[in-house]
C-alpha cells in the first residue's frame, strides 16, 4: 500500500457498495466494508430454500451491463459459466412476441419487428415509425412525461406485448406512472447502442456466486477489512476526515440503503437527507413454483399481466441450468398484490401458470414453493423524480441505484454509481 494511500469506510455490502471496494482496493487503499447484515448482496442475494439456493428476486443482466460484468471480470466471477446469453426474446406462451437475432442494433430490431407474431403490418410500421422518431429526438422527451403518454400513438398491441413488460420489467413502475425520459435511455443503451447490448444474460446460479461471494473473497484475498454483522450507529467529522463509530477515516462513502444513508447524515447534510426520506418505493415479487418433469417453452417467457394475473415473467431453472422443476414466477410493480397479501399472490399466480401454459406443460398440479416480496425492491421511476446527489460533504459521498443519473434501480446502476462516488473521492480511480 503506498504512502498516499487513503483510508476508506464503504457503509454498505449490497452490488454498490461491493463495487466501491473492490475499485477501491484495486488503486490500492485501504478499504473497511461495514454492512448491518450477515451476508453479501443487499437485495440482489441467494437465500436457502429447502435446501434450494433461490435468489430472493429472480433477476436479469443485459449486455449494456458492461461495468458490472467489468466488474465480475475483476473478482474472477465465472461469468461465462454462471450467466445464460441469448438474444433479447420476448416470447409469450402462445407463441406470440419477438426475438432480435444477432447483428447491428438497428438492423436487428427492425428484423425483430418485421417478424414479430402476433402483430400486423400496420403495427410493425407504427413501432419503426416511432422508434425513428425517438432516435432522431435523441432519445429525449419533455420533462414530465409518461411512458404511457409518449407510446399512447402506438397500436394496443405494441404497447400490450412490448412496451408494457419492458418498461415494467426496467423501470418496475408501471407505464401510466413510469418516467419515459428514463425509459428511453435505457431503450437507447439496451436496443441501439451496440452489437450485444440488448441480450439476455440470465442466472444460471444463485446471485451469490456471481458477485457477493467472489467480490468479498476478493477484497479479503487484497488485504480489505470486512465487517458483516455490524450496522454503524454514527458518523461524526473530525479535522479534514471523518469518524465511523468513533474510527477514524479519510473518507466515507455510503452505499446503503436511502433511509440508512438518510438517518446517519441528517446531522451533516440535512437537506440530502430529506430527499433520500422522500423516495417512494415499489416492491417485486417472486413466487417460485415447483413442478417435477415440467419445461416452460422458453428459459424465460413473457406473461400477460390482469388484475388475476400478477406476473409478467417466469423463468424456468432447469432450462437455465439450474434445479429442475423449479419456476419463477415475478411480479413486478407488486403494489396492490403485496396489499393483498403473500398468500393470495402465490395463489393468484399459481393459477395463472396454469391458465397461461398449455395443458401438456404440467405433468403434475405445480406447487407454490416460497413467496419471496422486495417490498422496497426499487424506486417509483417518475417524471421528475428528484434523486440525492452522490457528493454531500468533503470526505463524504453516497452510491446506490437510487442516486440522481440516468439510469433506473438495476445492477448496472448500482455499480455505475459506486465507480462515480469512488472517482469523486479518489480522481485517479476510473
Amino acid at each position: 500500500m503506498g504512502a498516499d494511500a487513503v483510508r476508506l469506510a464503504v457503509i454498505g455490502g449490497g452490488w454498490a457498495g461491493l463495487a466501491a471496494a473492490v475499485r477501491a482496493t484495486e488503486a490500492g487503499h485501504s478499504v473497511t466494508l461495514h454492512e448491518m447484515a450477515q451476508h453479501w448482496g443487499g437485495r440482489a442475494r441467494s437465500v436457502d430454500v429447502e435446501g434450494l439456493a433461490l435468489d430472493n428476486g429472480q433477476h436479469i443482466l443485459i449486455g449494456a451491463y458492461t461495468r458490472t460484468l467489468a466488474l465480475m471480470a475483476t473478482v474472477g466471477a465465472d461469468t461465462a459459466g454462471g450467466l445464460h446469453r441469448q438474444p433479447l426474446e420476448l416470447r409469450y406462451a402462445d407463441g406470440r412476441g419477438l426475438r432480435m437475432p444477432a447483428g447491428p442494433a438497428w438492423l436487428v430490431f427492425a428484423a425483430a419487428v418485421a417478424t414479430c407474431v402476433g402483430w400486423n403490418w400496420r403495427d410493425r410500421l407504427a413501432l419503426l415509425r416511432t422508434s425513428a422518431g425517438w432516435a432522431l429526438r435523441g432519445f429525449s422527451c419533455p420533462p414530465g412525461t409518461t411512458v404511457a403518454a409518449l407510446c399512447q400513438t402506438l397500436p394496443t398491441a405494441v404497447r400490450q406485448l412490448l412496451i408494457d413488460p419492458l418498461c415494467v420489467a426496467a423501470l418496475n413502475t408501471p407505464a401510466q406512472d413510469a418516467s419515459a425520459a428514463v425509459f428511453l435511455r435505457v431503450l437507447r443503451d439496451a436496443l441501439f447502442s451496440g452489437r450485444g447490448s440488448a441480450d439476455l444474460l440470465l442466472p444460471r446460479r444463485p446471485l451469490g456466486a456471481l458477485l457477493p461471494e467472489p467480490a468479498a473473497a476478493w477484497l479479503q484475498s487484497k488485504g480489505a477489512t470486512l465487517r458483516p454483522g455490524r450496522r454503524v450507529a454514527a458518523l461524526a467529522r473530525s479535522g479534514t476526515g471523518w469518524l465511523v463509530d468513533g474510527e477514524p477515516f479519510d473518507h466515507v462513502l455510503l452505499a446503503c440503503s436511502a433511509a440508512e444513508a438518510a438517518r446517519l447524515v441528517q446531522p451533516h447534510a440535512p437537506a440530502w437527507s430529506a430527499v433520500a426520506r422522500a423516495i417512494g418505493y415499489e416492491p417485486i415479487v417472486t413466487v417460485y413454483l415447483r413442478c417435477a418433469g415440467a419445461r416452460l417453452p422458453c428459459p424465460m417467457t413473457a406473461l400477460l399481466e390482469s388484475s388475476a394475473s400478477p406476473a409478467q415473467f417466469a423463468f424456468d431453472h432447469g432450462a437455465l441450468g439450474g434445479t429442475a422443476g423449479v419456476f419463477a414466477f415475478v411480479v413486478s410493480g407488486a403494489r396492490a398484490w403485496v396489499e393483498q397479501g403473500l398468500d393470495a399472490t402465490g395463489q393468484a399466480v399459481l393459477q395463472q401458470a396454469l391458465r397461461a401454459f398449455a395443458p401438456g406443460t404440467w405433468p403434475t398440479p405445480p406447487t407454490v414453493l416460497r413467496v419471496m416480496a422486495e417490498k422496497r425492491a426499487t424506486f417509483r421511476c417518475t417524471p421528475g423524480l428528484q434523486r440525492p446527489a452522490a457528493a454531500l460533504a468533503p470526505g463524504l459521498v453516497a452510491a446506490g441505484d437510487y442516486i440522481a443519473g440516468p439510469y433506473p434501480a438495476t445492477l448496472e446502476g448500482a455499480v455505475r454509481s459506486a465507480e462515480t462516488a469512488v472517482h469523486l473521492l479518489l480522481p485517479e480511480v476510473r
